[in-house]
């Protein structure tokens, strides 16, 4: 199975005044142009997951939208609340344990894309730096678990020029 982990693309500050409820805080602009070109490098590159898990909240489902319009495939796309901050790392390995597509991307936020993937990697230490619209790609043989998984490769929107 290949787990993509994918942090949410840049979204408007927040502003207790313009977003006083935080999960309707939208991607910016600029934000949605940059994620598109870094979703097209990394389709160009091989990432196709056949299903998409998000956050409920709106800057990750925008975020997860913007990665399933690149893909050609029909990927679904799943909103669970083990995605919002703070997010459920049993619920979701669980959960995507039930899944029966074998590349499976997760949309969430930061620092909980680090932990997570630390986590599935390793001994949970989050040392691993996901800016905003970074996607890991990581690999278990056979069912996911924690400490089971192995990192091919982290891209950042920078290093794919975007």
């Amino acid at each position: 199975m290949l787990l993509y982990i994918v942090r949410h693309a840049w979204a408007e500050d927040r502003d207790p005044e313009k977003f006083p409820n935080d999960d309707l805080r939208p991607l910016t602009s600029d934000g949605k142009k940059r994620f598109t070109k870094t979703v097209k490098r990394l389709v160009d590159g091989g990432c196709c997951p056949a299903l998409v898990a998000t956050s409920p909240l709106v800057r990750c489902r925008q975020t997860a939208d913007i990665l399933t319009e690149r893909l050609e495939n029909g990927t679904k796309i799943v909103e669970l609340d083990a995605l919002r901050p703070g997010s459920d790392l049993a619920e979701l390995v669980r959960w995507t344990s039930e899944q029966s597509e074998e590349a499976i991307a997760w949309v969430g936020h930061a620092p909980d894309v680090s932990e997570l993937a630390a986590a599935l990697i390793g001994d949970g230490i989050p040392s691993i730096r996901f800016t905003k619209g970074a996607t890991a790609a990581i690999e278990f043989t056979g069912k996911i678990a924690p400490g089971k998984g192995e990192l091919n490769w982290l891209a950042t929107a920078k290093l794919l020029g975007c």
